[in-house]
């Protein structure tokens, strides 16, 4: 029952304290309601990216690492949709079949890629980790500007509105509780706003942000190993002495071909 009574007193308050706000606080409280619709926006928009990230991610590391071959994924079709780990995979998988059919490289009748030709794959795999953690990234700016400046705007409403209601009393020359309570009230529910409009953000961007670094090291951890596993199986990493004389002996061979048939 106290609950119940509870609710409509503070919004019986809120609505007394705006009617008597200013018109400057007034517009203060209309920046503020702005501020917290672009805030709420990216909380939710973000919120649901993350969620998405962090189990369509938690499924492709499962699949990704009961196989053997790190190809395997990418030759079977498998997809996982919002996943920045595989993006990722993606990107060096492509980047990777495109050197194993255009720059092959022929080793125990295995094709592979040279070391050269691998740094691409490398580069592809930067690249794309560098825009995954970007996109996760995006947004997070309006939620520091809400938790940094959402009290700053509210305060400056604030002042506004008791220097306004000082500078009435001191002309009328009324200085009574009466006649500074509205005027007081008015001022202060700007403070309330801000603070109405930085709470949830702060609170958002805390546990967001901390989320955005396990990902964004997960991914990190993920390249390293994903990298390493495609030099293991598809570079050709000998020295280049015996590539030129395997080169030799490939031409060489090709020339009694030639000759043979003659």
């Amino acid at each position: 029952m106290g609950h119940l009574e509870f609710a409509p007193l503070l919004a019986n308050a809120l609505q007394f304290a705006f009617d008597k706000a200013t018109t400057e606080g007034k517009i203060t409280i209309v920046m503020l309601v702005i501020v917290s619709m672009f805030s709420w926006t990216v909380i939710i928009t973000k919120a649901r990216q993350l969620l998405r990230a962090r189990g369509q991610s938690k499924k492709f590391y499962t699949s990704y690492r009961g196989k053997r071959d790190p190809m395997e994924i990418s030759n079977r079709g498998e997809e996982y949709p919002g996943s920045p780990a595989y993006e990722v995979y993606a990107a060096g998988a492509e980047e990777l079949n495109y050197h194993l059919k255009n720059n092959p490289v022929s080793l125990g009748g295995k094709t592979r890629v040279s070391s050269g030709a691998f740094e691409s794959v490398k580069v592809a795999l930067e690249r794309t980790v560098s825009a995954q953690a970007l996109s996760l990234e995006k947004g997070m700016i309006i939620l520091s500007t809400a938790v940094a400046g959402g009290p700053f705007i509210g305060l400056l409403g604030t002042v506004w509105g008791v220097m306004e209601t000082f500078s009435g009393i001191a002309k009328v020359q009324a200085a009574s509780l009466i006649a500074m309570a509205p005027g007081v009230a008015g001022a202060l529910i700007a403070t309330v706003v801000g603070l109405f409009v930085a709470i949830p953000a702060m609170f958002a961007y805390n546990y967001m942000i901390t989320t955005i670094r396990a990902i964004t090291q997960e991914l990190d951890n993920f390249t390293a190993e994903y990298y390493a596993a495609l030099e293991h199986n598809y570079v050709d990493n000998r020295p280049v002495s015996e590539e030129i004389a395997d080169a030799l002996r490939k031409l060489q061979f090709e020339q009694k071909n030639v000759a043979a048939a003659a």
